[in-house]
């Protein structure tokens, strides 16, 4: 294996970082289904296609203590890869579930079965990193407006998002 082939061709480099603290607000908090329960799902939006150019997105995923998750699927265009930062995710990796703490990693390659779920009845933390980079920031808003949705347009809103459920 070898590097890749320059993309960068001055002599000096440039400032261009970008810093995010951590106690910056989410970009996006999707509502919890039931109205009793508090807290919804957080999405923080540290890297976008946008800002990466398409090379990755890198997303913090704050879940609330109710059961959440999307079911089995694959993606076609991207792999997915989970950080756990904190409390317990369930992972699926196309063979088993397995029951993530911090610092547990899953890599799904491209077409990889795979879902998450917190069950834990406790909140869950996770990054969740796409490469190459897609507009999931759509996906996640999109996602928690599917019940007004007929099925033609919800079949059409995941295969836009590249996502294929089993």
């Amino acid at each position: 294996m070898s590097y890749p082939d320059p993309r960068y061709f001055g002599e000096h480099g440039e400032v261009s970082a970008g810093f995010r603290p951590a106690d910056t607000a989410p970009d996006f908090v999707a509502k919890p289904a039931d109205p009793t329960v508090a807290q919804g799902t957080a999405f923080h939006y540290l890297s976008t296609t946008l800002s990466t150019n398409g090379e990755y997105g890198l997303y913090r995923v704050d879940m609330g203590p109710e059961v959440s998750g999307p079911s089995t699927h694959f993606h076609k265009a991207m792999s997915e890869s989970f950080f756990i930062l904190s409390g317990t995710m369930r992972l699926y990796d196309g063979r088993r579930w397995v029951d993530a703490t911090s610092g547990d990693y899953l890599y799904v390659p491209v077409g990889g079965l795979h879902a998450f779920r917190n069950e834990s009845g406790e909140p869950a933390s996770m990054l969740m990193l796409f490469a190459p980079g897609a507009p999931r920031e759509d996906y996640f808003e999109g996602v928690t407006e599917l019940a007004g949705l007929s099925e033609k347009e919800r079949a059409e809103f995941f295969i836009r998002h590249d996502s294929f459920f089993v």
